[in-house]
């Protein structure tokens, strides 16, 4: 295919002859042939268009490619993160207090815009661009996620201050040896032969059978997994009920987790610090949370 053409034959292309051959793929290509060409060969758009441009265009006397100039190993411009002194630290000491996502997942996703990133950095004298932070952003482990019905309701002013004030408070907790933990009742699941999303290796046409129709009265019961996650420890403890997900199951499955796992790391605690939805099980109104 394309890609491991690019893989066998750049490696042995100065630049000129490189971008005189992807400009020739990309307009082979017609229509978002640079964009695919650029994602294949893992190169600059940049470098393609200059490609395409000397292809379509005569050659000036005296040009790169009628002196046969090549540049030396190594020559171009510097990265950005190279140049720009403590750009990645100055990145990273950002976007923490606006990271969101799944506690126990390391793919992270970004609550403040790319321009906003950029302002605040130019602020703190930094030249970069927006485009050039998406790519930083990657090399760190963030992606650009789709919106998937994560939708809370109209997004308040003050957001950005109430992440700032639990990232602050959570940080001084885990500074002081108390435990700083996340809890939430996760998707309840048909207890029964029912089809799941995932997969397990089988022999080849012999997968596994499964009802067709998830009928909840056809079922065992169901399973109401409550999760209690050490952000510190990087540890969590999950809890199983199969009647329903009460205010008193949440916090015996908080009692659960000290007895089990919290008390041997942090024996001499006296406080803890408890971040979750305020929904469900451990809803902000719920009385019986709270008396629990």
């Amino acid at each position: 295919d394309l890609q491991s053409k690019f893989a066998s034959l750049l490696p042995h292309l100065y630049e000129p002859t490189a971008r005189l051959y992807l400009g020739s793929e990309a307009l082979s290509l017609g229509l978002g042939g640079k964009q695919k060409v650029s994602r294949l060969a893992g190169l600059s758009r940049v470098l393609i268009d200059k490609g395409i441009e000397a292809l379509i265009s005569p050659a000036p006397s005296g040009s790169l490619r009628t002196e046969q100039r090549i540049r030396k190993k190594g020559g171009g411009r510097k990265l950005l993160k190279e140049k720009e002194g403590g750009l990645m630290e100055a990145l990273e000491s950002i976007i923490p207090p606006h990271t969101r996502g799944d506690p126990m997942n390391p793919l992270l996703f970004a609550s403040k815009s790319l321009l906003h990133i950029e302002k605040a950095l130019v602020e703190q004298g930094y030249k970069v661009s927006h485009v050039t932070l998406g790519e930083l952003l990657k090399s760190l482990g963030y992606s650009l996620q789709a919106n998937r019905k994560t939708a809370e309701g109209s997004s308040a002013p003050e957001s950005d201050k109430q992440f700032e004030y639990i990232n602050t408070t959570s940080f001084t907790f885990m500074s002081s040896g108390a435990p700083v933990i996340s809890v939430d009742c996760k998707k309840k699941e048909l207890i029964g032969n029912y089809k799941n999303q995932g997969g397990e290796w089988e022999e080849k046409k012999h997968s596994p059978a499964v009802k067709e129709y998830d009928f909840v009265a056809n079922a065992s019961g169901k399973a109401f997994p409550y999760g209690v996650y050490d952000i510190a420890q990087n540890q969590a403890w999950v809890s199983v009920g199969i009647r329903s997900a009460t205010a008193a199951f949440a916090v015996n499955t908080l009692r659960t987790w000290w007895q089990q796992m919290g008390r041997e790391h942090y024996p001499d605690s006296k406080k803890l610090m408890i971040t979750a939805d305020g929904v469900g099980s451990n809803s902000s109104s719920s009385r019986l949370w709270k008396k629990e």
